[in-house]
């Protein structure tokens, strides 16, 4: 009796239950299979192209005079001139004083809107109290009035403080606000089962021991996505450090950088050298801080 064949594509040998000889051809894939995996890849690569080409373009003309960046055609292989344009950056500016005004602003609002945003958002989320509802919905009614409105209002109150010229100025006014609290909410009242809150509650775990425990831990994700846009936007942020920083030793980076543009002329290559320092440092948080945050979505994934 012959060896029953099962004819596919390629070949994988075995034997059968009487000893037979099974050849077993593995599926070959379609031509169609491939190609869409070839036009996947060749649109994903595209598309990291576009988004790195800005950052690209940025480095090369740090590297470059004033004259090499307005030449024609341009230059798309970075210069020799990085170093100086660096050096006329720090004698131009007081770089090492801004830089840490920046890092202690940023870094406090990032831990300080991830505390209490966590802790408002679990609240909301979570517990039933009076007038709840009612509060979350002043809360997101915020979300419509313009955040220049209150420039002067914020300024004459940081006045009555003492506090103008100072980073507390900086800190103080953003340590919450209505997007990170809508946000985490939203994170809270999808991933935390009651059940789990309800069962910490009867073991005779507090608020606080709950939040610890129970959301911070299952928040990962959401804390992580806040924290880096927090960093991020205090960072940038250029207006509100503009008005209230009247101490030239309390400068953020945004506003030291602002002075490297003069009113007769103007060293593009200084200031393009100035972007790349403020770029580096947000690059390394958001890989410190997105690696939590994918994690978080790829076991969301696996578990759905």
């Amino acid at each position: 009796m012959s060896a029953p064949e099962l004819v596919r594509s390629g070949s994988t040998r075995g034997r059968g239950r009487h000893g037979d000889t099974l050849v077993v051809q593995k599926p070959r894939r379609s031509r169609q299979w491939v190609m869409g995996r070839v036009v996947t890849h060749g649109c994903i690569l595209i598309g990291v192209v576009f988004a790195l080409f800005p950052f690209y373009w940025l480095l090369v003309m740090s590297t470059s005079t004033t004259a090499q960046i307005f030449g024609y055609p341009p230059r798309l292989i970075p210069s020799t001139h990085l170093l100086e344009n660096l050096r006329n950056v720090v004698t131009s500016v007081d770089l090492p004083s801004s830089l840490l005004n920046s890092f202690v602003v940023s870094g406090s609002l990032a831990v300080l809107v991830v505390l209490f945003d966590s802790l408002a958002a679990f609240a909301f989320a979570k517990f039933r109290f009076p007038g709840r509802n009612a509060l979350f919905t002043v809360l997101l009614a915020t979300f419509l009035v313009p955040g220049n409105l209150s420039l002067v209002p914020s300024f004459i109150l940081m006045s009555k403080l003492g506090w103008v010229g100072d980073l507390q100025a900086l800190i103080v006014p953003g340590i919450a606000n209505a997007f990170g609290i809508f946000l985490l909410r939203q994170f809270a009242t999808a991933s935390i089962p009651d059940e789990l809150v309800e069962a910490a509650t009867l073991d005779g775990a507090g608020f606080f021991r709950t939040w610890w425990s129970v959301a911070i831990p299952m928040l990962r994700g959401g804390l992580a996505f806040l924290g880096i846009f927090t960093f991020v936007t205090a960072w940038n942020d250029y207006v509100w450090p503009l008005v209230v920083l009247v101490n030239p030793q309390r400068q953020t980076l945004q506003t030291a950088l602002a002075q490297l543009n003069s009113v007769y002329t103007t060293d593009y290559g200084m200031i393009m050298a100035g972007a790349v320092v403020s770029v580096v440092p947000l690059i390394g948080i958001f890989l410190i801080g997105s690696r939590h945050f994918i994690a978080n979505i790829a076991a969301g994934a696996l578990k759905g």
